[in-house]
Formats: structure tokens, C-alpha cells, sequence
């Protein structure tokens, strides 16, 4: 692959797709990864996606993914894997922002330090009212997004103020994967990259980060392994880029 390579798209295993890249040569890494989460014990982690994420009275169906049954040791390891890899290849000060869930917060943090990174913080994202009621317990309503940089971050980076919580319901209409985020969200987000920068996703999922630095003018690179979410992220990609044209 050219070291300059940029809007590509990698079918396949991220740690094959990140070897493939140039030291220093993205300036923002911004992810979903699997969280290996959805339940409080081995058995419930282990279940199917669908059997951990998916509400029983929502209709729409979603793909199973894989790589979200890892037990805490090898999820961390595993982390770390992919993280130093992308350390190699982010420019210093470049900032990298990771979704999790409140489970593995302390495992995410951990991962992101081992890695090499320097911590900086939780953000909120608040999903709204419209999640998982359960009588007589607080409402599930946010996933976190841990973020830190690459050694120091410069305070004369070309990027905006940022706030430290988003609020953004789920759309039916905006979500292709199980997991996915909403692209109003993702679009705040990517705004923690320079301008002009080019922004890294190794897990596309179906392409709502990669979608949202499209439309908001960055350059990007991502890898997904799953066909289906591949042909999705192409599809709304071109479209992005149709709207640009």
C-alpha cells in the first residue's frame, strides 16, 4: 500500500490492515471497537451480540459481528495489540478517541496507558431518555468515549473547543449495525482532528466514523472484516462523496 494512501477501506483483520500503514502518518485515531461487554458475568459476555445488545421487542435485525466474546485477559491484551500498533502510526500529538461501555471503562483506560498513550479524559455521550427503562434502576443512557494523544497535544492545535458531553438519540433510520452510532454524534466528534488531517478507523463497523470525517472535509482510512458491513460502508460512503461532487 502507498505510504500516502488515504479514503481506503481494508476488508479483513485490523492488526493486518495497521502493519500495512506509515509511522507518523494519521492524525487521529477514532474508533468503536468491540467491547466484549453486555453482561456481568463469562456466560452472559459470551452470548451472541443480538443476545447481548439487541432490545427483544425491536424488530429490525442486525448481522452478528465477531470478536466480542473475549474473556478481561485476552480483551486487554488484545487491545493492546492494536493500540501500539496504532501509536506507530499516528503522528505525535495526534488525538485518539475509544468507545466503551461502563464495564470496560477501567479495562479501556488501562489498554490506551499500556499502549503508550497519554490519558485525557472521559467523555459522555448521552443517548437520550429513549433507552432500556427498567423499573426501580437508573437508565442505561450513556457509553463513554476515552480519549487521550499521542505524548504531548499541543494547545495551538488547529481543531475547535469540544464539549465534554454529547447528546444524540438513536435513529432507527441511521443505524446499519447492531452497535452503531449515531452520524450527528460521530460528525462531533471527528472534529477533534486537525483540519485537514486524515482520520484511522480499524473497526468501520458500517462506516459512520468514516462517513462523518467525509462529510466534515477530513481524509480517512478504515478496515472492516465483515462483507456485509463493508458493502454498507461503501454504499453510504458514495453517497457522501455524490453530495460532495
Amino acid at each position: 500500500m502507498p505510504a500516502l494512501m488515504q479514503n481506503h477501506l481494508y476488508q479483513g483483520d485490523c492488526l493486518k490492515f495497521l502493519a500495512t500503514l506509515e509511522d507518523q502518518s494519521v492524525d487521529a485515531l477514532i474508533t468503536d471497537p468491540p467491547y466484549s461487554s453486555g453482561g456481568l458475568h463469562v456466560g452472559a459476555r459470551q452470548q451472541a451480540p443480538s443476545a447481548k445488545y439487541i432490545q427483544r421487542n425491536l424488530k429490525k435485525a442486525y448481522v452478528e459481528f465477531a470478536g466480542d466474546n473475549r474473556d478481561q485477559r485476552s480483551q486487554l491484551s488484545w487491545y493492546v495489540l492494536w493500540l501500539s500498533e496504532a501509536y506507530r502510526i499516528l503522528k505525535p500529538g495526534a488525538p485518539v478517541c475509544l468507545f466503551s461501555d461502563w464495564r470496560q471503562l477501567p479495562l479501556t483506560t488501562d489498554a490506551l496507558q499500556a499502549a503508550g498513550f497519554t490519558w485525557r479524559g472521559i467523555v459522555v455521550w448521552d443517548k437520550t431518555e429513549g433507552v432500556r427503562p427498567q423499573s426501580g434502576r437508573f437508565r442505561s443512557q450513556a457509553e463513554y468515549i476515552i480519549w487521550g494523544s499521542k505524548d504531548g497535544m499541543p494547545l495551538d492545535r488547529q481543531a475547535p473547543v469540544l464539549p465534554g458531553v454529547f447528546r444524540h438519540p438513536v435513529r432507527k433510520a441511521d443505524k446499519f449495525h447492531m452497535t452503531g452510532k449515531p452520524t450527528a454524534l460521530m460528525r462531533d466528534v471527528v472534529k477533534i482532528c486537525e483540519r485537514g488531517g486524515v482520520i484511522l478507523d480499524p473497526f468501520a463497523g458500517s462506516g459512520t466514523t468514516l462517513l462523518a470525517a467525509a462529510l466534515e472535509g477530513y481524509q480517512w482510512l478504515g478496515s472492516e472484516m465483515l462483507e456485509h458491513n463493508v458493502s454498507i460502508c461503501r454504499e453510504r460512503l458514495s453517497g457522501a462523496a455524490a453530495i460532495a461532487g
